[in-house]
């Protein structure tokens, strides 16, 4: 890194005008200006011993020589390339790689918190500790979906150690220090505020950072953020820059989500999940209309996973889940997080809406696994929301069409066929074994069988596609296009605005939509 001094002639007419304000045209004294914001250098001073720098190495092996650059002979790079291009293979092709992040220091006895992707991938970490100490660190244990890692050193005395304090406190706009090594620069103290909470930067499923224009650089990685009382409120992880350095946009894990993955990692060497077993998907305004249950709220249940702890009840697919264990969820992240949060095991109250009216449920939680991540349970995947889907490729027809005009569903009448299915762009068939031949149905779906959508139609925009299973309409089970039709158009002269509708894809998997009916 370069510095360049500032050329002293742009000095001069700042020393000027600091001294025309000083002084007056006539030379009397005034009240000299304030000094600024008031100091952080002794809450900076306390805490400096306990941030430390992460120096990781890793061994990457060669991919292949490659092109040897060709240097005119004589030329004074001749020999250092040489020697580079005929010993790169030596050591079993492999090289190392170092990178800098940083991490503090959470007990005495040297337990040390950082990123999971400062030392992911590494055969070797160091801490180095300010006074330029180095001591080896061994990998106590790691939470790939909030990129938080605990290490443990052996030091001969007693650390410096720093305490976590409560992130939910925090408000936009308190000040707060971080602490760090920015492109390898440690101990490098910035101050600025909380600019926002909450944050999703779709880093993982358990988002919710701490946003903050204090300067955070590539090196910050896993260096604390304090409030004004020294305690560590954040874990700095990320930043948003076109440029590669800080444009005040940085972010940080909550310690009201770090604390408990910390210990748990101190106790287990991995982190234990609650988990509820429930598919979700987000409560769009015209499924909260269709429910009759005001606004959009809370986290709606498209699924129950099998195996999972509430597969037998008493928690029911179209439940809205608006609290857990005694905290408010507004939407779908609230839930993923808190059920992951809970301790396995626990029982746990459960607020639903069903049919309108609110119940009480008690569930007892399971523990969350990688698999039962992939597999959309309640914690942490959730199923698209309303439109999210692609329509069909252009040109895309599974089931046949008849030129020049709507297809009727094979066997069915005219005028068993109202024109709001027309209007929403859906032509419907009968699930009968055909059908699931030619879409690849699986035997436990049943319902209602989409077998064409208009391009551009309301259904078409809520990503209805052929194959697809309407399975209930307002809540009812359907069986034939009929019951589909029929319910639709009661709907309508009822004066609604839309429909909610159950749909399953070929394998079972089910989502909720509310299409329009207008």
């Amino acid at each position: 890194m370069t510095l360049t001094a500032a050329k002293s002639r742009t000095l001069i007419p700042a020393l000027l005008l600091g001294t025309a304000l000083a002084f007056g045209s006539l030379g009397a004294v005034r009240p000299a200006l304030a000094q600024g914001p008031e100091s952080v250098a002794d809450l900076a001073q306390g805490l400096l011993g306990a941030v430390v720098n992460i120096s990781t190495s890793q061994s990457v092996k060669e991919e292949g020589d490659g092109p040897v650059p060709q240097v005119p002979e004589g030329s004074p790079f001749q020999e250092l390339f040489e020697d580079f291009f005929k010993n790169r293979g030596k050591d079993g092709d492999n090289n190392k790689v170092n990178s800098l992040g940083s991490g503090f220091v959470i007990d005495p006895a040297g337990f040390v918190v950082t990123n999971n992707h400062v030392i992911e991938g590494a055969d070797d970490i160091e801490v180095i500790f300010p006074d330029g100490s180095k001591l080896k660190a061994k990998l106590v244990g790691t939470d790939t979906k909030t990129d938080l890692s605990v290490l443990k050193v052996e030091p001969p005395a007693p650390l410096t150690a720093v305490k976590f304090g409560d992130s939910r406190k925090m408000r936009i706009g308190d000040w707060v220090m971080a602490i760090g090594n920015p492109f390898g620069l440690g101990g490098s103290v910035t101050v600025g505020i909380i600019s926002a909470s909450g944050r999703n930067i779709n880093a993982g499923p358990y988002d919710n950072f701490i946003q903050t224009d204090a300067a955070i650089n590539k090196g910050n990685s896993g260096g604390p953020l304090f409030n004004m009382s020294g305690e560590v409120i954040g874990i700095n992880t990320a930043i948003i820059s076109p440029s590669g350095g800080s444009i005040g946009i940085g972010f940080a894990v909550p310690t009201e989500l770090a604390e408990n993955v910390i210990k748990q990692l101190i106790e287990f060497g991995e982190t234990r999940r609650g988990w509820l077993g429930v598919r979700i998907q987000p409560v769009s305004d015209e499924v909260a209309e269709s429910l009759k249950i005001g606004k959009a709220r809370g986290a709606l249940v498209s699924g129950l996973v099998k195996g999972g702890p509430v597969e037998n009840g008493p928690i029911r697919v179209g439940d809205v889940i608006i609290a857990f264990d005694g905290k408010s969820v507004d939407d779908t992240r609230d839930l993923v997080r808190t059920v992951a949060e809970s301790a396995v095991g626990a029982e746990v109250e459960v607020k639903i809406l069903r049919d309108g009216k609110e119940q009480n449920l008690k569930v007892k939680l399971g523990q969350l696994d990688d698999e039962q991540t992939a597999d959309a349970s309640a914690a942490p995947g959730t199923t698209p929301e309303d439109g999210d889907l692609p329509p069909p490729d252009d040109g895309e027809e599974i089931a046949p069409r008849d030129e020049g005009g709507e297809q009727q569903s094979p066997g069915v009448p005219d005028a068993a066929l109202p024109a709001v299915l027309g209007a929403i762009g859906l032509e419907l068939g009968t699930l009968d074994d055909a059908a699931r031949k030619t879409y690849s149905i699986a035997e436990s779906v049943e319902g209602v069988v989409i077998t064409s959508v208009k391009p551009g139609s309301p259904a078409a925009e809520k990503g209805l596609e052929p194959g697809q299973v309407i399975v209930e309409v307002a809540q009812e089970f359907v069986e034939t296009p009929e019951d589909v039709g029929q319910t639709l158009s009661a709907l309508k002269n009822e004066g609604r605005r839309s429909a909610y509708v159950m749909i399953a894809d070929t394998e079972g998997n089910l989502r909720h939509v509310a299409i329009p009916l207008e």
